[in-house]
């Protein structure tokens, strides 16, 4: 399966959207230091290393930071029906601590900077530009259902 590269993308990160798109969660790594990185890149940071490896990872972190969106732009029109919705960054302990956006999904109750995060893969849809997407709830809430 082949998608469209991210417009404006350098490409680092296709294997990302790829990978979403066979129901996995990837993340680079560099082959030869171990080091994780996101933003993906083609040549590690650490040790200049061009050998990435992209490593199934299970999706459990933390909400690194959180916003609100009560607007929206025509870049992403296909979401208005969805306002207000919450956009997070979640920090993955397990991989170096990257931290990767998303959007949460449910209920709101128990949203905190710190609190933990389960994801699942959004297959493509127009509102998604047609790229699979990682969403996420808040562990509580999936543990209670």
């Amino acid at each position: 399966m082949s998608i469209a590269r991210i417009k404006g993308g350098i490409g680092a990160d296709d294997e990302y959207w790829l990978a979403l798109e066979r129901g996995e969660f990837r993340a680079p790594r560099c082959s030869e230091c171990e080091q994780w990185m996101w933003p993906a890149h083609f040549r590690c940071g650490k040790c200049g290393s061009w050998e990435i490896a992209w490593d199934q990872i299970e999706p459990l972190g933390t909400i690194y930071t959180w916003t609100r969106n009560h607007a929206i732009s025509d870049a992403v029109k296909e979401r208005r029906e969805d306002l207000p919705f919450v956009t997070i960054l979640v920090e993955l302990p397990q991989a170096g601590s990257i931290r990767v956006p998303g959007v949460l999904e449910g209920s709101e109750e128990g949203l905190y900077i710190g609190a933990s995060v389960t994801g699942n893969i959004r297959p493509a849809d127009e509102k998604t530009k047609n790229y699979a997407t990682m969403v996420w709830r808040l562990a509580d809430e999936k543990a209670s259902k």
